[in-house]
């Protein structure tokens, strides 16, 4: 898990450098034509606001093309063999770069359809502007994955109860809460869970949060295997 971490940094990094837009024809979009649509490893573009990557950062990984009609609906095929290690994550990601002090709400809602086989978690993935602390927040997972550290309890926070983890990847500190059960719709309000480490447990100080991100974290989709985000939403101000 600790690779997992570091190597998406640097990718999400790298990728607008990297990734010029080359885009083939996706099979598997819906009916509507996409209005963008890409299989490259670092395929990213820009739409209303949100940032789609495909971002296939892991070792071993296969064939996987995303697809979006807009940054708040896009999803994703995958086909990555049944071997252990993350093989990429795929995301919209929306820049807030506020301080937690200085946000006044930061929420999001989400609506999503997922397989039932396949190793993968949907999750929000929430950075400092440093890169020093990752938030992740699982709303579902399927399969054999499972979150960085040692268990800290539960905790109801931001309208869901979690299971709260605390790690350590050697690059920065990675706090992951995964829902108790799980949901493929909802809301979630993100700014009492940065209050709740910031203020409550002293894991970390009065951060810029840089980016929100939202997909799926993919391990294994073996035969190919479709994620698609229906709706999705960040605000916050």
């Amino acid at each position: 898990m600790a690779t997992r971490t570091l190597s998406r940094i640097s990718k999400a990094l790298l990728a607008p450098a990297l990734a010029l837009g080359a885009t083939v024809g996706l099979a598997s979009a819906p009916a509507s034509a996409a209005v963008w649509n890409s299989c490259d490893q670092w395929g990213n573009t820009s739409l209303n606001g949100y940032t789609l990557y495909n971002n296939i950062w892991g070792s071993g990984a296969g064939s996987q093309c995303v697809w979006a009609n807009s940054g708040t609906n896009w999803g994703v095929w995958a086909d990555h063999p049944n071997t252990g290690g993350i093989k990429s994550y795929p995301n919209s990601k929306k820049v807030i770069n506020k301080t937690i002090t200085s946000l006044s709400s930061l929420t999001s809602t989400y609506n999503v359809t997922v397989p039932s086989s396949g190793a993968y978690n949907t999750s929000y993935d929430i950075w400092d502007t440093d890169y020093d602390y990752e938030i992740m927040l699982w709303v579902n997972h399927n399969g054999a994955v499972g979150p960085l550290g040692t268990s800290q309890g539960s905790v109801t926070l931001g309208g869901h109860t979690w299971n709260v983890y605390k790690g350590d990847n050697g690059a920065n500190q990675v706090f992951s809460f995964l829902r108790t059960s799980d949901s493929t719709s909802g809301s979630v309000s993100i700014l009492p869970i940065l209050k709740w480490i910031k203020d409550t447990k002293g894991w970390m100080g009065n951060e810029t949060i840089g980016d929100v991100q939202f997909g799926y974290e993919i391990t294994s989709s073996s035969g190919g295997l479709n994620f698609t985000t229906d709706n999705l939403t960040v605000s916050g101000g």
